[in-house]
């Protein structure tokens, strides 16, 4: 009887990855820079900047500065990061039902929205064109 496993980071990564591709060409051109990673869980400092108290509530985050926000005279920060935790979606997941590719673009566009600065309704908007 074979063994079946959760999908691992890399799987992760490839839905990510995947996700990305289908946006539209304006938002994929401003997203070169970015990195990605994929992470069990946020860290104990992450969880209690944004107040939560259960790791498993948080399933990405975006870090750095929005588009419009940048300057030329920026230097020396970090880049540009998504994170996605893959323990807390993978539940999110096991929870709701939705196919996991479904689950890890959602929460990949919401944290890309957050990159340029959207708002919720235009997030929706992205998810909708790269469904």
């Amino acid at each position: 009887m074979a063994e079946t496993l959760a999908p691992d980071a890399d799987t992760i990564e490839r839905l990510a990855r995947a996700a990305m591709a289908r946006l539209p060409g304006a938002f994929r051109a401003h997203l070169g820079d970015i990195v990605l990673r994929v992470e069990e869980f946020a860290d104990g400092a992450v969880l209690a900047e944004m107040g939560f108290d259960d790791p498993f509530e948080l399933t990405g985050l975006y870090t750095g500065r929005p588009v419009g926000e940048k300057s030329m005279t920026d230097t020396g920060g970090l880049p540009d990061m998504i994170h996605l935790y893959r323990r807390p979606l993978l539940d999110e997941w096991v929870e709701t039902g939705v196919t996991l590719e479904a689950l890890v673009a959602h929460v990949l566009i919401h944290e890309v929205g957050h990159h340029f600065g959207l708002s919720d309704a235009d997030m929706h908007a992205l998810e909708d064109a790269a469904a």
